[in-house]
Parts: structure tokens; sequence; C-alpha cells
């Protein structure tokens, strides 16, 4: 249990999922450090230091027990932080023929540089239909980097890809998280003529929090009152297929269903990302639902759930298919059978079988008449 919580504490303080040797280059896109040390004396206290990553954690990287962290301490809790992850990780490889393109920065928020990671043919002889993929982790955890497996299906079959990078609930509350993912679309789709890509043909696909951020992006089309970002504000971030992988979509609805955590508690994964718990934040909490926007115009939507998951219910990609079906948006609900979340425990499906599912929806809505 112990670290099972000290990972969960790395990945909120950003300091996992980061190569060796990346420690400048990371703090160039983002350095919270600087962010926290309100005074600018060089060293965080308790008052300066996140009130949501606890007093728990500062003690823990405050080595030499002085009250105060120091640039040096922190430096040296996110590298062993970071070579922790490094063992735990095999690095994604490429298929043949495909480059990678590493931090792209399709927006800022003041210094903060916000990032995508390209995958691209070494060749283009016409445009290429675009795959996005929008990680998980609760909204507080996760990386847009190592996606190369994950994609590597739509890749091989045709694909042009992107794995986009958003500011987590430690940093940013919603709708900061739904506001980068449409940045990042708009700036795919103003770049898609250098990029290599067809602009009317861009598919989104994630996973657990990240398959609410699709079905977001999904319902949300060019809704217009979550726009942060003055790069490519008149470009369009309506998406052309979404790929929704259990997903959350009614939190309020969350705990209706037996899972491995308490939904509406104060630090639940969802209160974290709305600001608050939320069942004293309803409106927020509806501002966040998919549900609420959906029109019969929608792009067509496949989701993807295990029956058994025990983490985000089965029940929550039922409220959001329903829904698109009475609406009269085009919606497939595939069930996985006794899969958990994430499908641990399919007994009727493979990894393998489960990601040709998603490349044939992507070859249906994103490949026809071309």
């Amino acid at each position: 249990m112990l670290a099972i919580q000290r990972i969960t504490l790395a990945f909120i303080f950003m300091l996992v999922t980061l190569p060796l040797n990346a420690q400048q280059r990371e703090r160039t896109r983002r350095d919270p450090f600087k962010e926290w040390d309100k005074n600018a004396d060089g060293f965080l206290s308790l008052d300066e230091f996140p009130k949501q990553l606890g007093e728990r954690l500062f003690k823990r990287i405050d080595a030499d027990k002085d009250g105060r962290i120091s640039r040096k301490e922190d430096d040296t809790y996110r590298a062993r932080n970071r070579r922790s992850n490094d063992r735990n990780q095999k690095p994604s490889r490429l298929p043949e023929g495909i480059k990678l393109q590493r931090d792209v920065v399709y927006a800022t928020v003041g210094e903060r540089k916000l990032v995508l990671d390209l995958y691209l043919p070494d060749k283009v002889s016409k445009p290429l239909p675009l795959v996005v993929w929008i990680h998980g982790g609760g909204w507080r955890n996760g990386s847009k980097d190592n996606a190369a497996s994950r994609l590597s299906p739509v890749l091989m079959r045709g694909y042009a890809a992107a794995s986009v990078g958003y500011r987590l609930s430690g940093e940013a509350i919603f709708p900061a998280a739904i506001a980068d993912c449409k940045g990042a679309i708009r700036y795919l789709r103003a770049n898609a003529e250098k990029l290599g890509v067809d602009p009317d043909r861009i598919g989104v696909w994630g996973s657990s929090a990240g398959g609410h951020l699709v079905a977001l992006l999904g319902t949300s089309g060019d809704e217009r009152k979550w726009d942060q970002h003055r790069e490519h504000a008149n470009v369009s971030a309506r998406v052309q297929a979404v790929c929704n992988w259990f997903g959350p979509t009614d939190f309020l609805r969350m705990n209706d269903f037996p899972s491995r955590i308490d939904h509406d508690a104060a630090r639940s994964p969802e209160s974290l990302f709305i600001g608050g718990p939320i069942q004293e934040r309803k409106a927020k909490v509806a501002e966040a639902n998919p549900i609420t926007y959906v029109t019969a115009d929608d792009p067509p939507f496949l989701h993807m759930h295990g029956d058994k998951d025990q983490l985000v219910a089965y029940n929550q990609s039922e409220l959001l298919h329903a829904a698109l079906k009475k609406a009269g948006a085009p919606s497939e609900l595939y069930r996985v059978k006794n899969g958990d979340h994430g499908f641990r425990g399919a007994t009727e499906d493979t990894q393998q079988q489960l990601a040709d599912r998603v490349v044939k929806f992507f070859d249906q809505h994103l490949k026809k008449n071309k």
C-alpha cells in the first residue's frame, strides 16, 4: 500500500514519465517550483506548497527537515522518482517508417508551454486521416509520452497520430483540461497542410479520464465558453469520430454502482478535477458532462467498456450512448465481457481484437469515400 501511495504522489507532483536526461527540458515546459515560490526566495514553505499535495509529501521532500524545500531538494526528489519510473517503463517501439516529433508546442498559458507528440510517416503522398490520443490517469496523473504502443494499430493502417499533454488537476481544475484538448485540435487542424494530414478527418481516442475528454470533445463541438488559448482561436475544434474507452460521463451517478473508490469524496479524482466535492458543485459537474451537449449532429461514437469495471461503472458508457441515440447521433456501445477497468480480466476479447475494433471504427468513419 505504501508503494502505491508513493507512486500516486509522484504522479501528482509531475515528477514521472520523463527521460532521465530531460530535467532541464521539463523545467522549460513548466517549472512548478518557480510557480509555487510566491516570494521568490528560492525555497518553498508549507504555506506555498499546494494544499492538495499535502503536508506528508512536503515533509518527504524536505530532506534536511528545516521546514522548507530548497531547489536542490526538489530536484533530488524529482530525479529519484524519475529513475524509479524509468526502471519500470519499457520504451515504446515505433512502427517502421514512422517518425516521432516530441514536445511540439500547441499553445501557451503564461510561460507554461502545452505540448503534444506527433507520429508521422516518413513519406506522405496525400493528406492522411489523423487519430489523436488523450491519455487517462484520473485527470491528475498520466502522460502523453510513450504512446507508440497504443497508437501502433492505427499507425500501421495509414493514419497519422498525435498524443496530447494537458494540464492535470493538481495544476489547474476544470475546464483547463478540455480547453487544452480543444487547443490541440485547433493547432493540428490549422497546421494540417504542413503536417500532411486531412483537417476534415480527425478522430479522437482516449481511455478513462481521456475517454471523458474525448467524449466532451465530440459532443461539445465548437462550444466556445472554455476557450483559454489565443492560438488559432478562429479554427474549429470539431472532430469527426470519437472512440471512448471506459470514460466517466455523469460524475454524480458514479456511486450508483459498486466501486473501488468513493467518487463523491472530497479527494476523489472527480472532485479534484471539478475543484471541490462533486455533490456540492452540481452545476459545474453538469458543465463537465458530455451528455449536456449532445445533439443530432455529433460525430460517430464508439464506446468500449468492461461490464465488470470496478472503477468506472459500465453504466457510465450506457448513459452517454443512450443520450446520443435519443438525439439521433450515431453511437455504438461494445460490452467487453468480464472486463474490469482497462479491460483487465476480459474473457472473450484479446487486446489485439479490441485494437482491431478501434481501427475498424476509424476506417469506417475517417476513410470512407477517400
